[in-house]
């Protein structure tokens, strides 16, 4: 089964609009690996507008499934997750004033800069994942890097998943097939939600793990955190 990692970004965006520590990140954290979740992601950024340093060291005792840190890998950011070693991070080229990540690594010419923060998070043992368009030619150069993984940005999926779902879906497939020539594991995020979810996870081999939070706790303002992760994981789920 492709596991389920809970992107809570969104979580402390409400909870900064208003100060304090409602509605609690770690409170929502335990919960929702509660509710069945596999992982918590965080996407730390420079201006702490939604998870803070704070809350990067906070969460690190009390996720007890997987704790997957995303970010644009400057010098800070390295360090923080050094010292944090959490089980996977992810590196995305986002930058400092981005609303959300909206591109993945050029993998060719980032290969030196990759390699060498890669090399630094391996020698701890943090499993690393690199953000990446769906692009088979960026594949043999990402595998390079020595990254453990892709993570398949789906923005451009979901954008057109109700317009034409095979075609929408037939460029991630074929990156998903190279990646796996090159021993590279599957993660997908960004823009996937209860619609569009499980076509996509029917349809790309070797997906190991999806990172959803935008969708996933909008749709818990209706239906309740409990029940909006279970639709998830029966969307995920191989019968």
């Amino acid at each position: 089964m492709t596991k389920l990692s809970v992107n809570i970004n969104k979580i402390a965006t409400l909870r900064n609009a208003r100060g304090g520590e409602t509605p609690s990140v770690t409170e929502a954290a335990i919960k929702i690996q509660e509710f069945g979740a596999h992982g918590i992601t965080i996407h730390p950024r420079p201006d702490e507008r939604h998870i803070t340093r704070k809350d990067v060291y906070n969460l690190k005792p009390l996720v007890t499934t997987e704790y997957n840190i995303e970010g644009n890998p400057h010098r800070e950011f390295i360090d923080m997750v050094l010292q944090v070693k959490p089980e996977q991070v992810t590196l995305v080229p986002d930058a400092d004033d981005a609303i959300t990540s909206n591109a993945g690594w050029d993998t060719k010419k980032h290969l030196d800069f990759l390699k060498e923060i890669i090399a630094e998070f391996k020698n701890v043992g943090i499993r690393t994942s690199i953000f990446l368009d769906p692009n088979p030619e960026l594949v043999e150069s990402a595998a390079q890097t020595g990254a453990d993984r892709i993570e398949l940005y789906t923005e451009a999926y979901a954008k057109n998943y109700t317009v034409n779902k095979e075609e929408a879906i037939k460029p991630y497939y074929e990156t998903a097939v190279k990646a796996a020539e090159f021993g590279l594991g599957i993660n997908a995020g960004h823009d996937l939600s209860l619609e569009n979810l499980k076509y996509f996870a029917d349809n790309i081999p070797n997906l190991l793990e999806v990172s959803i939070g935008h969708a996933l706790v909008s749709e818990a303002l209706y239906m309740g955190m409990e029940n909006t992760v279970q639709s998830y994981l029966k969307r995920l789920a191989k019968w």
